[in-house]
This record gives structure tokens, sequence and C-alpha cells, in this order.
């Protein structure tokens, strides 16, 4: 399950990249779902390094190129707010992974999205020279935007989407690989172990309890 694991990894990382390739590719990006995934699945936690520097690599050769194609470059408040949002996220993967739930999972996920619009553009409000420093500038920052591009909340929604999508596909296959090889789930987790060695004890032992 682990080298499926990375492998899913690998391949959002990589779809991460598409857009370099072909702008049409720049909707829906996972973003904090990476790092949420990886915390929930990796039982070693030295393989969250994995999610977590494809991250912020991803994110420095996506700055490079768009800086080279269209003279945006992130700031480095952007950047540094970005990485956070990544350890809330491996944070918040470690914390689901000791709840055993698809609710948890799917709420975890859909955390892990809101906070990362909150920073990201909270971070945009407070160093972007455009907006008014107040509370209608913040809303403005999360909501409208620069006027010369789509509303913000567009890509909030994009956003949503994209870990939404990653976090059901990642858990799907997760789920389907550890069915078809008789291993515990997340469903599962503790309990159903639990339950499995229950099963096995004579029936002496569990009068006795």
């Amino acid at each position: 399950m682990r080298t499926a694991a990375i492998v899913l990894i690998l391949l959002a990382l990589g779809y991460r990249l598409l857009p370099t390739l072909d702008m049409t590719w720049a909707n829906f990006p996972p973003f904090a779902a990476i790092a949420f995934c990886g915390a929930v699945y990796f039982r070693d936690k030295r393989l969250w390094f994995l999610p977590f520097a494809g991250l912020c690599l991803t994110d420095l050769y996506i700055n490079w190129f768009y800086a080279r194609e269209y003279g945006y470059h992130l700031e480095w408040t952007g950047y540094v707010g970005r990485i956070v949002c990544y350890t809330l996220g491996l944070g918040l993967g470690a914390w689901v992974s000791s709840r055993k739930s698809w609710l948890w999972l799917l709420n975890g996920s859909l955390l892990g999205a809101v906070l990362f619009y909150l920073i990201t553009n909270t971070l945009s409000w407070s160093t972007d020279a455009f907006y008014a420093k107040t509370l209608a500038g913040w809303w403005q920052a999360l909501t409208i935007g620069h006027p010369e591009y789509p509303p913000t909340i567009f890509f909030f929604k994009n956003t949503l989407f994209g870990d939404l999508m990653f976090t059901g596909l990642f858990s799907g296959v997760m789920e389907w690989i550890a069915h078809t090889a008789k291993e515990p789930n997340l469903i599962d987790g503790e309990d159903g172990e639990k339950e499995k060695e229950d099963e096995g004890e004579p029936a002496e032992v569990k009068a006795k309890d």
C-alpha cells in the first residue's frame, strides 16, 4: 500500500506541473490535499517529507515559470504562507488518521482547502498595495481580488474541488487496494483489527471477558 500511495502522490505532483505545458490544465489543482493524504496513509512519518518537499519544489518551479512567461512573481511571504498551509495539511492528516472515519476524511479535506484559501489570500491582502488595509479590503481580497483577474472566490472553488477530487480518488484507490489485499482499511482501523482478534478468540476466553 505504501508504494501505491507514493505513486499516487508523485502523479498528483506531476499534475501540478501540467499548466507549465498547457494552461488549460490550470484548473482544479490539489494543494493541501497532497500533504493531507500523505499524512493520513503514511504510518512512517519520515515519508511525510515526500509530499511536503514535493509541494515546495513544484511551487518553486511553477513560480519560476510564471515569472519567466508572464512576469508574475510570488512574494516570499506568499511562499512562506504556502509552506504553512502544507504543514497544516500534514497536521490535519495526522489528526484524521487517528479518527478512522470517512466523515473526518471529508472534514479534513474541506478544512485544508479553506485554510489554504484564507491564509494565502489574507497574506495577499496584507502585502499587496492594491488592497485597502481595512475589513472591506480584506473581504475584497477574499472574494473579488484584482479586477483584471477572475474573482478570487472562483479560484477557491477550483481549489476546493481539486482537493476533494484528489482526496476521494486517493482514498478510493487506497481502500480498494486494502480490500483486495485483505488488509485493514481506513474505516476498519484499530477497531476493525480488534474485532478480528476478538473473533479469533476461543469462546471460553470471550465468556471470561
